[in-house]
């Protein structure tokens, strides 16, 4: 049946939802099967009754419309639709803002909340996705723990305050993430979501927000007031600039594989099942589970496509963000993943797509066209989280005592070279001739944490418990390395950088699912960071040495294999490789000894020293020749300078 409604009611417009001018607005909802469509409006959000009622008209093309003149700047709305004899009342799916949990849709004039400087952006480049270093973070998290001193806990505005400072006098909040020298922060699920009461954003709520309910517009528990729709929207855009305006981009975590609800959500109340994917080779079937939360979204669908495409677009154009993190991307036919890259970049040409390259449980999604990371080919210009290279370095992600290459598995060394590449083939490895999953590091998201699981420094205490905090302190700084080190992109979780940690109440067990655990366990603890003041500079050289040097940022597997060679003949567990064609540098070692014990190389010739295991930067940190010495758990990076032109003077 839903094959037949695509062919015969597809619409193209780009007009769907409420289209607002000062002297009218244009509601247009999409319900081909619907025997009556009405719109509602509201003055409050918290009216029960609306203040008019209008009938829809349908159209050919199975859109209802209606005019409404006069300014609506600041009205709530709602849509309700008529099946089999039943009406519900639902919001706008396409609705840019909202009130109090998302029930009203509000029209506003969007551009009358845009910050001072907002048309002064200028999108971040990118030559490739390799020169990203992406920072995940969720908005609560950043502000609402003691240590920060926030004026706006929790909230979108936490952002916009400079200056703060730690116990310690440390910088702290946005100064911070400058500071560090991250390119891009990702926030997680900023959107409407609903487990979130906002209607009581003072009491004590948390949840990671990978619920969605309404795409289109930001979740108001993040904002001042909630019940104003005009409040998120403008609170929202201030985050943004104030990361833009030094230099940061903005990339949203989106959920447009399931919704929180599936009887009672806005899709269904607008057309009951399209929007989903379904059991059986009928319309009656149950609900595809893939994610895990009851429900999928059937991507392949035509007008389903054009819903994730439009709103992508919306918040590339009006919300100026700068890539995309697709949750459960397994769940995505690869033509609309494929098609956003195109419409995206042709908004900004360095916006920056990548996601999960699984999904929460089976689908009846075709697996070839599935974005899986195994089919990554596929979708050339999106990158996938290498799970590859997180279990390899650190040890299975789902087995908190099994180590990894860092931490003191046997035998990783033969793995660790298979990621440091970036997964792609390499003429040094013949595993990856057939077990790569992309030809491109630019493809390879590399990370050891995310919100998912144990942090890093929380797995360390479960794998080497009986190892001092210093010795795990070196584990941590090898794996820092390895990501920075690598081909690909490197990703990290906030907080990583000071050694962030979940810890149940008593210290001696952690929480790796806290994705409604209280704040005690999911925020920033910000005096860490002066606490492990070593740690986050090691993490802050490592990201200034790799942003100014080619070598680790190439894109293409014929430059990795003409530029990337491994060293053979090393000291048992040691894995060494050379680089060259940097922009600065002549040629680059690298040296990483996951062993307890000291290993003593031989230089043939000078280099300066840019990393070991206690310092990372841009400037030499020391010279060495002939025999030196890599300390045990620890990286060494060396660098020759390249020899000058001679100077051949003028005739």
């Amino acid at each position: 049946m839903f094959r037949e409604i695509d062919e015969k009611y597809f619409y193209g417009g780009n007009d769907l939802g409420a289209v607002y001018s000062k002297e009218e607005t244009v509601f247009k909802v999409w319900a081909p099967l619907a025997e009556e469509v009405s719109v509602r409006l509201y003055h409050k959000c918290t009216e029960e009754k609306p203040y008019r009622r209008l009938p829809m008209t349908k159209g050919k093309d199975g859109v209802w419309t209606k005019v409404v003149f006069g300014n609506l700047d600041g009205v709530y709305y709602t849509y309700k639709v008529k099946y089999c004899g039943l009406s519900e009342e639902t919001i706008d799916i396409y609705a840019k803002s909202a009130g109090a949990n998302g029930a009203m849709g509000m029209v506003m004039d969007m551009e009358a909340v845009n910050p001072p400087g907002w048309d002064n952006y200028k999108p971040i480049e990118l030559e490739s996705y390799t020169d990203a270093v992406l920072y995940e973070l969720h908005v609560r998290d950043f502000s609402i723990d003691e240590s920060g001193k926030f004026c706006y806990k929790g909230r979108f505005l936490a952002f916009v305050e400079g200056g703060m400072i730690n116990a310690s006098g440390d910088k702290i909040g946005i100064d911070h993430i400058k500071e560090l020298g991250v390119t891009h922060v990702q926030l997680m699920p900023s959107f409407d979501y609903i487990t979130v009461d906002e209607t009581a954003v003072h009491k004590p709520q948390f949840n990671w927000g990978y619920d969605p309910m309404n795409f289109n517009l930001p979740e108001g528990s993040y904002s001042t007031n909630p019940f104003d729709g005009k409040t998120r929207v403008a609170e929202f855009k201030r985050l943004i600039n104030a990361l833009h305006t030094r230099g940061i981009g903005v990339i949203m975590d989106v959920v447009y594989n399931h919704t929180a609800q599936t009887a009672d959500s806005c899709f269904t109340k607008t057309f009951p099942k399209y929007y989903y994917r379904m059991n059986g080779t009928t319309e009656n079937g149950g609900y595809s589970n893939g994610s895990g939360c009851s429900n999928e979204l059937a991507t392949e669908k035509p007008m389903v496509r054009k819903y994730i495409l439009d709103s992508l677009c919306f918040w590339a154009k009006e919300y100026k963000i700068d890539g995309f993190r697709f949750d459960l991307m397994g769940l995505y036919d690869k033509d609309t993943i494929n098609e956003a890259y195109e419409r995206l970049h042709e908004i900004n040409p360095n916006v920056i797509l990548y996601g999960e390259g699984w999904t929460g449980g089976a689908s009846v999604l075709d697996g070839r066209l599935a974005c899986m990371k195994h089919n990554a080919r596929n979708t050339p210009n999106v990158g996938y989280f290498n799970n590859d290279f997180r279990d390899t370095v650190k040890g299975n992600n789902f087995k908190s005592k099994e180590k990894g290459y860092v931490n003191g598995a046997s035998g990783a060394d033969e793995f660790i070279k298979e990621v440091i590449t970036g997964r792609i083939p390499h003429p040094q490895i013949p595993n990856l001739n057939k077990y790569a999953w992309t030809d491109t590091p630019a493809q390879s998201v590399n990370y050891v944490e995310a919100h998912d699981n144990l942090t890093l420094w929380d797995k360390l205490y479960y794998t080497n418990t009986t190892d001092s905090i210093q010795e795990r302190i070196k584990m941590d700084k090898m794996a820092a390395a390895l990501i920075f080190l690598s081909q690909g992109i490197p990703f990290i979780q906030a907080g990583q950088e000071f050694l962030r940690s979940k810890p149940f109440p008593g210290g001696k067990s952690f929480d790796d699912n806290s994705y409604r655990s209280p704040d005690a366990v999911n925020s920033l603890k910000w005096d860490r960071k002066s606490e492990y003041k070593d740690v986050y500079e090691y993490y802050r050289g490592l990201i200034a040495f790799r942003k100014a040097h080619s070598a680790f940022r190439m894109n293409t597997k014929e430059q990795v294999a003409a530029n990337m060679r491994f060293l053979d003949k090393l000291p048992r567990g040691v894995t060494g490789f050379i680089l060259t064609g940097d922009n600065e540098l002549e040629e680059i070692i690298v040296f990483i000894n996951p062993g307890e014990c000291d290993v003593t190389l031989f230089a043939f010739g000078q280099y300066n020293v840019y990393v070991n295991g206690e310092k990372a930067g841009t400037e030499p940190i020391g010279t060495i020749e002939g025999n030196y010495v890599v300390s045990g758990r620890s990286v060494i990076v060396l660098g020759k300078i390249k020899a000058e032109e001679p100077c051949v003077p003028e005739e």
